[in-house]
């Protein structure tokens, strides 16, 4: 078996073999990989991204991150477009071919088909004096000096290079296109990763009631009201504004300072000028104030008027925090 040492010095070498190819993708960026961003951003079809073997597995994963981004895309496995799935390409479509050699039977018969309905081919691919990068129209080298495995078979540094070269696609046309933050969550609701970006703080106040006393309220009183609301605080309101909040934590620390509670009213206990948020605020934001001010709740308002309390519990639930 092998020792523990020989494991990490095996796995340090594939990560290093792998970082030096992708460190060394840049040197071949150029006229083409530009020209063929442009062509694509002024594009009225989508991309379709086409590969056999392991680079139809970096395609799949390049289609999905064009999707996310703002650029339709769609793939379609090499063996299967030339067996009947070549209709998927329509009019102003846009095709990626992925190929290491460049060279493979299914390759070179697409290829010319593709060219033939008067597409453009960009060509991702190691070999740029290959048949593939021969006859694109546009080709991004995505040559790597050897794979990571000692016999130099297994596709592992040439994929992960093609799927640097798709990122970087991507990237640039994210930003040719302006796409946002708000964009982003329109293409990923689902989820903590969408909720951060579209759920705001009116979506979480209206599961609970408004716990609320006014500042002469009796303590008896203030604690029957925290206790029916189950948020563990309520707000202090005079004349329809915040002035204070009262949370459990004030209740123990007022029970422990004061044997006699009969005659304190809710503004001897309340804590003044509370954190409040905007009911129109990202629910994000409302964690982010809850962390950094190690507090569980968050009183919220619209237009200076408190209308409910945002817990901790809420965030939770939702797979925020």
């Amino acid at each position: 078996m092998k020792n523990k040492n020989t494991i990490i010095e095996n796995a340090k070498q594939t990560i290093l073999i792998e970082s030096k190819a992708i460190a060394n993708l840049v040197n071949f960026l150029n006229e083409d990989f530009e020209k063929a961003v442009n062509f694509i951003h002024h594009s009225k079809g989508r991309v379709i991204v086409t590969g056999i073997g392991k680079s139809a597995n970096i395609a799949t994963k390049i289609v999905a991150t064009l999707n996310s981004t703002g650029t339709p895309a769609i793939f379609m496995h090499a063996a299967d477009a030339i067996h009947g799935d070549l209709g998927i390409i329509q009019e102003n479509d846009v095709v990626v071919c992925i190929s290491k050699s460049g060279n493979t039977p299914e390759i070179k018969v697409l290829v010319p088909l593709i060219k033939n309905y008067g597409n453009k081919v960009i060509a991702i691919t190691g070999n740029p004096e290959s048949f593939l990068g021969s006859n694109a129209d546009f080709t991004l080298n995505s040559f790597v000096e050897k794979e990571a495995d000692p016999n130099n078979l297994a596709p592992t540094t040439s994929t992960t290079a093609q799927l640097v070269m798709g990122d970087a696609l991507a990237i640039c046309l994210l930003h040719l296109n302006n796409f946002s933050s708000k964009d982003f969550a329109k293409y990923h609701p689902g989820g903590a990763l969408g909720k951060k970006l579209y759920l705001r703080v009116s979506d979480l106040i209206g599961q609970h009631e408004m716990p609320q006393v006014a500042p002469n309220t009796p303590i008896n009183d203030v604690i029957i009201e925290i206790s029916k609301k189950r948020l563990g605080t309520t707000a202090v309101i005079e004349n329809n504004k915040i002035v204070g909040i009262i949370t459990d934590g004030d209740l123990r620390r007022m029970l422990k300072d004061n044997p006699d509670i009969s005659k304190l009213v809710a503004e001897n206990i309340m804590s003044k000028n509370p954190k409040t948020i905007n009911v129109d605020a990202m629910a994000i934001e409302a964690m982010e104030t809850m962390e950094n001010n190690k507090i569980s709740q968050i009183l919220v308002e619209d237009n200076s008027v408190y209308i409910g309390v945002v817990h901790l519990h809420d965030l939770l639930k939702e797979g925020i925090f």
